[in-house]
């Protein structure tokens, strides 16, 4: 049996792509995952380019790789990094063997045998290709409900590297789930750049089917008791789509929704699509119908032309929200993308000082908030075991939490009542 590492950077929707990677492998070859670089056959790294940092992680870890590799072992570089650099890849780097872009996962086993091969088209079209089955996690399934993305924020490089958006079939997404629910999961993760999108454009002859039709046909799904979703856009978010979030007991009360910046002028040259008000009016409509939802977001420091008072707004929002969740950042320009060509680029040294600002008082929130949870019982669903005779899982709000339990409890929704609080996790004890 061939043995196969696999590096995985970035989002939720390039870990499942790391796992399609992987069925397909194993479609013709059986491989063995192994954590020990010198050890593989088949060395992946799944790439992230969202932001600069994972970009020039990438050569460096093709560096060590190619150092730790065995003879004859193959690197391949995929994702979206590989979608935006492609053949240049290959130059910096001779020792990559191929190169596979974020839209072209299904076809890892055409390429893997051909020297210096590159797949990287935006335009290949994966909605209806039926990948073989595998799951990382047979307690939780990731999957993706949507590939590409039609938005133009004009810092985001998504767009250049997973290409026009497309919806996958609805009766696929739920024969999909079926089979996850019959392997053991009782919780599924919807993925999209935009889930609340779905529905916009099919590859072929379709029902008619928006996101929260979508939520509903999945929420039928016998056996599955969690339903989360990410990351919708707060632009479609309408009162139907939050009416179903509050009202279905199987879609869990957390909910992401991007802030990106709280200056409404900043929205408009991010090409956000909504502005400040929009914003605290969707995040007050999910705090009125669900006072127990948490709210999560993502929030870029020092865009283009950000002023004082901009950033000002962007704290505004962080108090009238208080997200239980923030990934927040410094602005980095990316190719592909019109904000990186604007003149007006915010001084390193002030997006420092703006970010530090955010994630200290976000810090403060953020204790309060778990604080508050000490005494409290969560429903959990433990997916995951941990040394030491320890559990975790996430409580419906989406808190990790752990407790000392043994694998009989994985795949399994138990009263845990809270004993120790900090910033990242709870702890309890199982009732």
């Amino acid at each position: 049996m061939k043995k196969l590492f696999i590096e995985t950077l970035g989002c939720a929707m390039n870990m499942r792509d790391s796992e399609h990677m992987i069925a397909e492998l194993n479609r013709r070859d059986s491989y063995e995952l192994t954590q020990a670089v010198d050890e593989a056959d088949l060395i992946i790294i799944n790439t992230c380019s969202v932001r600069e940092k994972p970009v020039a992680k990438l050569f460096s870890e093709i560096g060590v790789f190619n150092k730790k590799k065995k003879e004859g072992a193959k690197i391949g570089v995929c994702g979206c990094t590989a979608s935006h650099l492609g053949e240049e890849i290959i130059k910096r780097a001779p020792s990559v063997s191929f190169v596979l872009g974020a839209r072209n996962v299904s076809k890892i086993n055409e390429i893997i045998d051909k020297k210096h091969a590159v797949e990287v088209s935006t335009d290949y079209d994966e909605s209806e290709y039926d990948f073989a089955e595998y799951r990382s996690n047979p307690y939780k399934a990731l999957v993706n409900i949507s590939i590409g993305c039609d938005k133009q924020c004009t810092f985001c490089i998504v767009p250049a590297t997973r290409g026009e958006e497309v919806s996958i079939p609805s009766e696929l997404l739920v024969r999909e789930i079926s089979k996850a629910v019959e392997g053991g999961a009782r919780e599924v993760m919807l993925l999209g750049q935009n889930v609340n999108n779905y529905g916009r454009r099919f590859s072929a002859d379709e029902e008619s089917c928006n996101f929260t039709q979508l939520l509903q046909k999945v929420s039928r799904i016998e056996g599955l008791e969690r339903i989360r979703f990410t990351s919708p856009h707060p632009l479609h978010m309408d009162d139907a789509f939050l009416e179903e979030f509050a009202s279905n007991p199987k879609i869990c009360k957390q909910i992401h929704i991007p802030l990106q910046s709280g200056s409404t002028e900043i929205l408009k040259a991010m090409k956000r699509g909504y502005t400040q008000e929009w914003f605290l009016d969707r995040c007050a409509r999910v705090r009125a119908l669900v006072p127990e939802a948490t709210i999560s977001t993502d929030i870029i420091v020092g865009f283009p032309g950000e002023s004082d008072a901009d950033f000002e707004e962007t704290m505004r929002v962080l108090e009238a929200v208080r997200f239980e969740q923030l990934f927040s950042f410094k602005y980095s320009p990316r190719p592909h993308t019109t904000a990186a060509t604007h003149t007006n680029q915010v001084d390193p040294a002030v997006a420092s000082e703006r970010l530090s600002r955010l994630q200290a008082r976000h810090t403060e929130i953020l204790d309060e908030v778990m604080d508050a949870q000490l005494g409290r019982v969560h429903k959990v669903y433990f997916d995951e075991l941990k040394p030491n005779g320890r559990i975790a899982g996430r409580s419906d709000d989406g808190k990790l939490v752990f407790a000392e339990g043994s694998e009989s409890l994985l795949g399994k929704i138990v009263d845990v009542k809270i004993t120790k609080t900090s910033r990242g996790a709870l702890d309890g004890i199982v009732l």
